[in-house]
């Protein structure tokens, strides 16, 4: 049985070169739409959102600026559904984690640190056994150079999923990866409810 233990972090060089506060002081280009002060039709896109998801984070508050673009990213939740179905819980937050780690995406792994954190795991310390072994691995070749991704992992992908499986699961992963570079391009604060579980402060700490 093919096993590891993974550490799936940003960059803590990276992390280290910028000041303590980077990840709390980091003001986003474009400010999110806010409640109180939305025209009508977008206010009624904020409550959308907030209906849809429970509640409506920096992210999709300023994609809200953008209706069309706010559809199209928001498309992600249909394909994790998908993905879920055959991967489990823990597989999407594995998946996704190792995509937005190897973006350097500090809201994204920060998100999905959180889900690993509350659900009583180190992500620092995965164990990790096949296939889901193969998809960390998928996802963090995915961000770092598609072209990269050897026959080996295909193979151990192969072994564990079918075409509509694996086509499910590289757009999905495509789609998480548009989300990081969007965050990331526009420099979206984090959001109140993933203060303190970043890996900034294990960096600085």
């Amino acid at each position: 049985m093919y096993m590891r233990i993974a550490s799936l972090q940003i960059n803590r060089d990276w992390l280290r070169s910028k000041p303590p506060d980077f990840l709390t002081k980091c003001m986003s280009r474009i400010a999110p739409l806010e409640f109180n002060t939305a025209s009508a039709p977008y206010l009624s896109i904020l409550q959308g959102i907030e209906a849809a998801h429970g509640t409506a984070t920096n992210m999709k508050r300023t994609l809200a600026h953008s209706p069309v673009s706010l559809h199209a990213l928001l498309q992600w939740y249909p394909l994790r559904d998908e993905v879920k179905a055959f991967l489990g819980e823990r597989g999407i937050t594995l998946f996704c984690h190792a995509i937005s780690t190897g973006n350097a995406c500090v809201l994204c792994s920060t998100y999905f640190r959180r889900e690993l954190m509350d659900a009583g795991e180190d992500p620092a310390k995965l164990i990790i056994t096949e296939p889901l072994a193969a998809v960390v691995d998928y996802g963090a070749a995915l961000a770092d150079d598609p072209n990269g991704v050897d026959d080996v992992l295909w193979g151990r992908l192969r072994a564990a999923f079918d075409d509509t499986q694996l086509v499910a699961l590289t757009a999905f992963g495509t789609l998480m990866i548009a989300t990081n570079v969007f965050n990331n391009a526009l420099r979206i604060d984090l959001d109140e409810s993933l203060q303190g579980y970043s890996a900034g402060e294990a960096a600085h700490g």
